[in-house]
């Protein structure tokens, strides 16, 4: 497995520019509105209007007193014997005043509304005194104040808010210091652990470098972002391969610390990003190599277990990858080596159902078939140890024995290169049953009339080949072996053979229609139309879906011959 070393850094710098304030905005800046007109000489010589009206109405106004006062001393100087009327004269004057002096402040007012740029120096001094005062009043009446229970609880809550996100502030520090030094610790070790790996050969002190190199680049990247979970991921796929470079008679580093490193890189990575299905996929694997240095042993258990799991999340996250799946049935093949013997059948089980959904999503890969026979094997060894089937309903050990050669023949022939698949072959050939691929019996209708009743659908014999699938006639059943027709079975010589040949087919799969007689349906497409079939048992047909599909792909592939090999020489 080999891992990219990203070496592109992404640098942000933001610059903030200068203000420059021009002198024409400073009453913008200060919050104040310029006056209409600044500048302009229509304006000046408005204002300059506005002052002299001002003037003008002060100057009646204090001509209209005078005149008052004038009246009032000429009152007082004539003899008047009726108080009264002098009472009503001074009552009268003083209704003249006030009328006067009401006079001048409405005219002031006037003068305010027609012109406010109008500046007047009297006005402006009483509103500015008058303006102290109220500031003064207003002070002296916040001390006075009562605070009602709605703002004292409200000031209360306030502070109290204050205190808890000031002391959440300190913790969130506190917290992040801690995991910093954490995180730092845990970055120094693992490279140490990296430094100190050297590659068996040449080749693989190369290899090295590379990856120590990357190492220190993920870990600057870390540092910088604690939650960039790319440089966690990458970082775990560069000690994973690093443990791969220890030669196995190396004490320092061990394997199992590399492996555990990574492990610890791909939790953090999938706990900042729960979607990173890679990330699972790569875990179980670094879990299930640690399993491996344990044997069989309870803490090797629990890691086949964690890495079962590792691998279902990652196959959730992305169906449609054959080699989740295939890791996946690995696993629990390990694991049902290990577990109680009441729980391995199960297990078995789970695991074949894996390498057959990795085979349905890539017919021709050659992994998970041979993955399926070698698992077929245990099943049919652990069978006859025991004594035969488990249940009347389970499979025969001969039936499992003959399958697993199936599977481990087709992929010979996808992979004959392969020295492993070639070892393989040599031990289970002998199970198949030549000069055929697979032999077994489904029910069928007669030759060329798909849709006849179901009284004439017979159960016969079928064989299958590098050719095709074939329908067996009674002479053909007595030259065959008495263990491949211990099954009843109708061998009308009247009836016509059935044949489809590989190059025909343009699909296989199951069918369930209500057209068809009860039981487990097949149906294979060809260019001549389709043809339908019974099997015994819906085990027994994804037996025969299996067979069926590897022979069209190898044949896909050009390796008919190579079949034609295995099963006739």
């Amino acid at each position: 497995m080999s891992s990219t070393v990203d070496q592109t850094e992404l640098q942000k710098v933001v610059e903030t520019p200068a203000t420059v304030t021009d002198p024409g905005d400073t009453a913008i800046l200060s919050g104040e509105a310029p006056a209409d007109g600044a500048g302009d000489p229509k304006h000046e010589e408005s204002k300059e209007f506005a002052i002299q009206s001002g003037d003008v109405q002060s100057n009646d106004a204090e001509a209209s007193k005078s005149e008052e006062k004038l009246t009032k001393s000429n009152e007082a100087s004539d003899a008047d014997p009726k108080a009264n009327e002098r009472d009503i004269s001074s009552q009268f004057g003083d209704v003249q005043l006030n009328n006067a002096e009401a006079s001048e402040l409405i005219r002031s007012n006037n003068t305010d509304d027609s012109d406010p740029k109008a500046d007047e120096p009297k006005g402006d001094t009483v509103e500015s005194n008058e303006t102290g005062s109220n500031s003064k009043q207003l002070k002296k009446d916040e001390g006075s104040r009562t605070f009602t229970m709605r703002e004292l609880l409200d000031e209360l809550k306030n502070g109290d808010a204050n205190e808890d996100s000031e002391a959440e502030r300190r913790e969130s520090d506190t917290l992040h210091s801690q995991q910093s030094s954490q995180q730092h610790a845990e970055s120094n070790a693992a490279l140490e652990l990296i430094n100190s790996v050297t590659g068996a050969d040449e080749e693989g002190r190369s290899r090295q470098r590379i990856l120590t190199y990357a190492a220190r680049r993920y870990a600057t990247a870390l540092e910088r972002n604690q939650e960039d979970y790319d440089a966690l991921y990458n970082w775990a796929l560069v000690l994973q391969e690093s443990a791969d470079n220890v030669s196995p008679d190396s004490t320092s580093p061990s394997k199992d610390s590399l492996l555990e490193q990574a492990c610890k890189k791909y939790e953090e990575a999938t706990r900042l990003c729960p979607t990173l299905n890679d990330a699972y996929y790569n875990w179980a694997i670094a879990i299930s190599d640690r399993a491996k240095i344990r044997g069989r042993t309870k803490e090797a258990e629990e890691l086949w277990k964690q890495a079962t799991k590792n691998y279902e999340k990652a196959v959730q996250l992305n169906w449609n990858s054959p080699q989740a799946l295939n890791n996946w049935g690995l696993a629990l093949q390990e694991l049902s080596a290990i577990v109680p013997a009441r729980e391995k059948l199960t297990i078995v089980k789970t695991a074949i159902s894996k390498f057959r959904a990795a085979i349905q999503l890539q017919f021709d890969f050659h992994r998970a078939i041979y993955n399926l026979g070698t698992v077929l094997y245990g099943l049919a060894e652990d069978m006859s140890r025991t004594g035969g089937a488990v249940t009347a309903k389970d499979i025969s050990p001969n039936e499992l024995y003959s399958q697993s050669a199936i599977y481990i023949a087709a992929a010979h022939a996808l992979k004959p290169n392969y020295s492993v698949y070639t070892s393989a072959l040599k031990l289970v050939r002998s199970m198949l049953p030549l000069p055929y691929l697979k032999v077994g019996y489904l029910t069928s209708p007669p030759a060329g009339n798909p849709l006849a009743p179901h009284s004439d659908w017979k159960r016969s014999q079928f064989v299958l080949n590098q050719e095709g699938l074939q329908q067996i006639s009674k002479v053909d059943q007595r030259h065959m072996s008495s263990s491949l027709s211990s099954n009843s079975a109708d061998t009308s010589p009247s009836r016509q053979a059935i044949k489809v040949d590989v190059p025909d087919i343009i699909s296989v799969s199951a069918c369930a229609d209500l057209t068809l007689p009860p039981g487990a349906g097949l149906r294979i497409d060809t260019i001549h139309g389709p043809v339908y079939m019974i099997a015994d048992s819906w085990e027994s047909l994804d037996w025969w879906l299996d067979a069926i599909r590897l022979v069209y792909t190898i044949g896909a592939r050009g390796k008919s011959d190579v079949l034609a090999g295995i099963i006739t020489s």
